[in-house]
């Protein structure tokens, strides 16, 4: 998510208002809009609330950075039917070539690795009604066709702001296995930032961490939680 510049803020107060069967953000009892015009909706209240929270929380400047609920829905809204589709491609294309099933050479991380991601790939493949198959180093390895289709039966069953959400998870961890996890098993959002960043946690203690590297990895999770927090808010 990159930064974008900062205006004036030209409002009062935000409220969550009904509109169309949904919820639409409220400024000074206008609607708000996205940057394509549409209106800052959400079918869920608990979502439009925390977007009115975000506005509310502005100073004299607003700050986009500073308003990841906001800016996630109004991407949700401005994606057209081709973008909306590609979402759940995304996500199958992950769970081709999921970061759980290649492991290391080294086999003190290919162990951690195996400790850690197995029990995520066991779970997923008994729910796609699979296994996943698991290679070493770079050398790619192909995944069942029936697994594939039981994952995208999965996917093809959720609502769209779910897909959406899901889609920029499994970007973000390099892993659809982790990505549905966090709404198929309800995991722990720590156990699956921490299992999708062992490799660098493993590189990190052998050769420790920089300052850059360390602000990289602070972004890669705002991101992350901001959001696994739209996925539940909107759900």
């Amino acid at each position: 998510m990159s930064e974008t510049p900062k205006v004036k803020r030209f409002y009062e107060a935000a409220e969550a208002m009904p509109h169309d069967g949904g919820w639409a953000v409220a400024l000074d009892g206008r609607k708000a809009k996205t940057p394509r015009r549409a209106v800052l909706a959400a079918k869920a209240q608990p979502l439009a609330g925390a977007m009115a929270e975000e506005w509310n929380g502005q100073g004299e400047t607003l700050d986009m950075g500073a308003m990841p609920l906001t800016r996630l829905q109004g991407m949700f809204l401005d994606a057209d039917a081709e973008a909306r589709e590609e979402w759940a491609r995304t996500i199958l294309a992950y769970a081709r070539s999921d970061l759980l099933c290649y492991r290391a050479e080294d086999p003190a991380l290919a162990k951690r690795q195996a400790d850690c991601w197995q029990p995520f790939l066991d779970a997923a493949g008994e729910r796609a009604g699979g296994r996943f198959a698991v290679t070493e180093g770079v050398i790619a390895v192909a995944q069942p066709d029936d697994l594939i289709e039981g994952l995208e039966r999965q996917v093809s069953g959720r609502a769209e702001e779910e897909r959406f959400a899901l889609a920029l998870l499994t970007q973000i961890t390099g892993s659809a296995v982790l990505a549905v996890a966090l709404i198929e098993d309800d995991a722990d959002e720590d156990a699956i930032f921490a299992a999708s960043r062992l490799d660098e946690t493993y590189q990190a203690e052998r050769w420790g961490v920089d300052a850059e590297a360390a602000e990289r990895e602070a972004a890669l999770r705002a991101d992350f939680d901001a959001v696994l927090r739209y996925l539940r808010l909107a759900a």
